[in-house]
């Protein structure tokens, strides 16, 4: 008994090693998941994964959005995947960590006990999004279009949220 005791303990002391070919995560998918999870941690959900499958659909959208529309909002109604966008001018800088905090801002315009935003011209659904609980997985990507000045990003989530008549955490 003791000598088994002796093997857990010399086995939950040595460090973790990950899987041989198990590649790490992008600085950039790194960033996305950390203003992600941070948000999900305040309110009690757990974090998100990285999706490596939704990232190359959230690549394949802003390409299309930089080439065909300079960088304009995309239509994710349509979509396959469902999720948050956001698109700014003026040369605006925007890394990953800044667009999941503007859609974090949202947040105080968020009432949890109506549901709802606080009235009709302010938005919180991209907020509700990046805390949506069912969420389990993310993957974004960013496109800058310097002839216009204006760039955009967009996450996608699997499952998505904002499901009418349910609270996102």
């Amino acid at each position: 008994m003791a000598y088994a005791l002796l093997i857990l303990i010399v086995a939950l002391a040595i460090p973790h090693i990950p899987a041989q070919g198990a590649a790490p995560l992008p600085s950039v998918a790194k960033e996305y998941l950390e203003g992600h999870n941070k948000a999900r941690a305040e309110v009690g959900v757990g974090p998100l994964k990285w999706s490596e499958e939704l990232a190359n659909a959230a690549r394949r959208l802003v390409r299309y959005q930089k080439n065909n529309m300079e960088c304009g909002m995309a239509s994710l109604t349509n979509h396959k995947y469902r999720g948050n966008q956001l698109f700014t001018v003026n040369n605006e800088t925007m890394t990953p960590r800044m667009a999941v905090d503007r859609w974090v801002q949202e947040k105080e315009h968020y009432i949890y006990s109506f549901n709802e935003c606080m009235s009709y011209f302010r938005t919180c659904v991209a907020y509700t999004q990046v805390v949506w609980r069912k969420s389990l997985e993310l993957g974004c990507a960013q496109a800058r279009c310097s002839e216009y000045g204006t760039s955009i990003t967009i996450c996608f989530y699997n499952p998505p949220g904002n499901i009418k008549g349910e609270r996102p955490y």
